[in-house]
């Protein structure tokens, strides 16, 4: 089929129908990873009827592209709550409704609380290894240096290719992209996670259009000024996420209605798709039930 022919996929992508007289989460996902990595993951931990919507921003192409064209976008984070609020407004659930999001789509789900009217508000918002899109926590570009953007990568690619890839974060510091792909390459061949004849083009293609991608979320952000939630904040992080050493992320100035933090084992990644982890998420997806709800 020629592509312009091809059927644009939705941004709203149901992994989970919800039962009757039960609840939906939307998850806002940011790409990196395709969305159904959810079906197997959170959507496959969830019990007790509980349903799963995804709003994949990688559906969007305003969004998606820009990681193809040096991580600049033609929009604004506050068009992109936009585009995915519509989907909360135009739902039907008769059950609660929880809104989450993962990574640089925490950030969105908060944009979107802001713009959805007061009673089509959820109950609560989750955020997932999210960074606070405020002040003390946005970085120039220039501020991603090669050896954390490389031990972000590695985690990336582990979970890509179904290896982790253990790598000592002290020989990547000071290292410069090249030198610090080369100890990259050496641990996923060591690891199993790409194949001895692997050539070092190839795996910097992936990795620039890797950090374009992380480029483009930081631009996004960076004009974006957030208003505390209207709605109590739950943090999961990760065992190894992105700022390991900081339980909150930087969401505590967001956060008037309480911030409640969670740890899940595994790393920025992996959290998606260890069933370990993924169980943590959807307990604490899940909806108290109604007598119990404040």
């Amino acid at each position: 089929m020629p592509p312009q022919l091809r059927k644009k996929p939705s941004a709203a992508q149901c992994l989970k129908p919800a039962e009757p007289g039960h609840g939906m989460v939307y998850l806002v996902h940011p790409g990196a990873l395709p969305a159904d990595v959810h079906r197997g993951g959170i959507a496959a931990a969830m019990s007790g009827g509980l349903g799963l919507t995804v709003l994949d921003l990688g559906a969007l192409p305003e969004y998606w592209e820009a990681a193809l064209t040096g991580g600049r976008a033609e929009t604004t984070l506050e068009d992109l709550a936009d585009r995915l609020r519509g989907h909360l407004e135009n739902a039907h659930e008769d059950g609660p409704v929880v809104l989450a999001g993962w990574s640089f789509g925490g950030v969105v789900a908060h944009a979107m609380v802001e713009l959805l009217d007061p009673a089509l508000r959820p109950e609560r918002l989750v955020l997932l290894d999210s960074i606070a899109p405020t002040e003390a926590y946005k970085q120039p570009d220039d501020a991603l240096r090669p050896d954390l953007l490389l031990d972000w990568f590695a985690m990336y690619l582990g979970v890509k290719r179904g290896r982790a890839i253990p790598l000592d974060y002290d020989r990547l510091l000071g290292c410069d992209t090249e030198s610090g792909l080369a100890l990259v390459l050496e641990a996923a061949i060591a690891a199993g996670a790409l194949p001895a004849d692997t050539a070092p083009p190839g795996l910097r293609k992936l990795y620039t259009t890797y950090v374009d991608g992380l480029l483009r979320n930081n631009r996004l952000t960076d004009p974006y000024r957030p208003r505390p939630a209207v709605l109590p904040l739950t943090l999961i992080s990760a065992e190894r996420g992105l700022i390991p050493d900081d339980p909150t992320l930087g969401w505590e100035p967001l956060a008037a209605h309480g911030l409640s933090l969670r740890r899940c084992p595994g790393d920025h990644y992996t959290m998606l798709t260890r069933p370990d982890a993924t169980a943590q998420i959807a307990d604490v997806l899940n909806p108290a039930p109604a007598g119990t709800r404040s």
